[in-house]
């Protein structure tokens, strides 16, 4: 298989239409006596991938822009209103198949993971966060690592060090990354079946003796940097590289991606967003690691 974006476009929709066929369950609900949709949800989820590698935040823009130059993939393309509508409903399909397509890789099986969260913005301006339908879900809170206050959600993200999403979860901004990043190993008990010595690489927010025994009687090995007053950690030569790797994964999110600017409303809105661009993060390293490409995060042959 070549590298580039119709290639991975009709290799997503190949996948992606097996899996759901495999668990027809996973697909939104519809009757079984109707009206048959024009667009298939295989097609669907193809179509919102393909938006995030070309980085259109706008619905609009993005099938008007499809209509003139992807009709050669798709045989028909639903309206915005239509397109919004079917997206949102495939939002917990999009977070199946993240996990899913990630364990179709070479990748699933590394032994090193790293973890962290980053901050989602939802909103600026008092008045936005005053009417916004986020609330009871987004919070204010100030990021040290960016030095801004926020008011917004956090991507807790899970990954291995080729930036292969592993496990991942949506927050509001003051959740507790240790008790977030329990309840995703909890959640899916499957990501631990098979892996021994399994390590794990967080920042210094991830202490505590609690904490620390949870993870390891989940057969987790944690690295990380010792806090003020704490004795020297093992392998703390090893974090400094190691730790950044987690940073560009997110600068790929954010930079590459546009999470920021991701323009969800509501919590459905917003989650769905992330999820697709997760899952395009997760079937660019799919694809490549298929076509045997020696940097498996690279977006470059997709982008354009």
């Amino acid at each position: 298989m070549d590298a580039d974006l119709d290639t991975l476009a009709t290799a997503l929709y190949v996948r992606t239409d097996d899996l759901l066929k495999a668990s027809p369950d996973r697909a939104p609900w519809r009757p079984t006596i109707g009206i048959a949709p024009k667009i298939t949800d295989a097609e669907l989820v193809t179509l919102a991938v393909m938006a995030a590698l070309l980085r259109f935040t706008s619905e609009a823009r993005w099938l008007r822009h499809a209509r003139a130059h992807l009709g050669h993939l798709f045989r028909y393309l639903p309206q915005q209103p239509g397109y919004n509508k079917r997206l949102r409903a495939l939002a917990p399909t999009l977070e199946w198949l993240i996990t899913a397509l990630a364990a179709d890789t070479s990748l699933w099986s590394d032994d090193v993971w790293v973890v962290d969260s980053t901050p989602v913005e939802c909103a600026r301006s008092r008045e936005t966060v005053k009417r916004s339908d986020l609330a009871g879900y987004a919070e204010y809170v100030y990021c040290a690592s960016h030095s801004r206050f926020f008011w917004g959600l956090r991507l807790h993200l899970i990954t291995t060090l080729h930036g292969l999403p592993i496990g991942f979860a949506l927050t509001g901004a003051k959740a507790d990354e240790r008790q977030v990043l329990l309840s995703v190993l909890a959640a899916d008990p499957s990501l631990l079946v098979g892996r021994r010595d399994q390590i794990i690489i967080a920042d210094k927010n991830y202490y505590g003796r609690e904490f620390e025994a949870t993870v390891d009687t989940a057969g987790l090995h944690l690295l990380r940097p010792a806090r003020r007053g704490e004795q020297p950690r093992p392998g703390a030569r090893f974090l400094r590289p190691l730790r950044q790797t987690i940073e560009s994964i997110f600068d790929t999110l954010k930079g590459q991606l546009d999470l920021e600017t991701h323009g969800g409303h509501t919590i459905t809105g917003v989650a769905v967003r992330v999820y697709q661009r997760l899952l395009a993060l997760t079937a660019v390293i799919w694809h490549n690691d298929r076509t045997g490409h020696p940097i498996k995060r690279s977006l470059l042959a997709y982008d354009h």
